[in-house]
């Protein structure tokens, strides 16, 4: 019986030592990720902030372009939250307003959220040029091609390149 609990206590201990290892883990990757987005200067961005608007000029835009999502949610016997928010994309000037658009139902969002949506205007009519992100939405005071670069959820930097927004880890490709 002795035999058992031995080895019994042996496991603890060796499962209480892994645990704290894995804590150690934890924490040393929470440090570097925070001292990591202070270098590159991730967290002196302006986060967008997304709100429902029914009844405004930006709501029935954003609701026209999302025209698919809204019909895809109502294919499900949903009424999605339409969620609008504008920020400015120019590295000089204000001449790239962006709206920012995202539809929220059950369908249409997953375990990541709900998606982000970004267009801008030119020649009087609104062209998307970040696709589908998921996360809170930061406009960055760096940039790349006269616009500011974007940040999704924390950590994902998009940056403008060919007139479009481009993730910067399929550059590193």
């Amino acid at each position: 019986m002795m035999g058992h609990l031995g080895g019994f206590m042996r496991d603890r201990n060796r499962a209480a030592g892994v645990g704290r290892i894995g804590g150690l883990l934890l924490a040393v990757m929470g440090l570097f990720h925070e001292s990591a987005g202070a270098a590159t200067g991730t967290r002196s961005g302006a986060e967008v902030t997304l709100s429902a608007q029914p009844g405004t000029p930006l709501d029935a835009q954003a609701r026209v372009l999302a025209a698919e999502d809204m019909a895809a949610a109502a294919r499900h016997g949903e009424v999605p939250l339409v969620l609008v928010g504008k920020a400015s994309l120019a590295l000089k000037g204000n001449a790239a307003d962006a709206l920012f658009v995202q539809v929220q139902s059950a369908s249409l969002c997953g375990s990541a959220g709900c998606s982000t949506d970004i267009y801008l205007q030119r020649q009087g009519q609104w062209v998307k040029v970040l696709d589908s992100v998921s996360g809170p939405v930061e406009v960055l005071p760096t940039g790349h091609g006269g616009m500011k670069d974007i940040l999704v959820d924390g950590s994902d930097r998009w940056v403008w390149k060919n007139n479009a927004y481009v993730d910067t880890l399929a550059l590193q490709e």
